[in-house]
């Protein structure tokens, strides 16, 4: 997955330098290093989304166990009654 992600992320990156010297008329690959710096900048992004995306969905199935317990609590609780 990191693998898959990374490769993405690079091609993101190379892809928006391209497009952008592409929109202002100029050689494809005039400056070589901002494609390097921007397939470098896209692989930390789409990393760095990947993270988040993987903490957002344990953060959410806390709240959802939380919510379930919460739940329970109050309508099979026998004890209250």
């Amino acid at each position: 997955m990191p693998a898959t992600s990374t490769l993405v992320g690079a091609l993101l990156g190379l892809g928006t330098q391209m497009y952008s010297n592409a929109l202002r008329k100029l050689p494809y690959m005039r400056h070589p290093w901002e494609h390097v710096l921007g397939m470098g900048l896209g692989a930390i992004f789409v990393n760095q989304l990947v993270k988040y995306d993987e903490k957002l969905k344990e953060d959410l199935d806390k709240m959802l166990e939380k919510a379930k317990a919460a739940n329970e609590r109050r309508y099979f609780d026998e004890d209250e009654v």
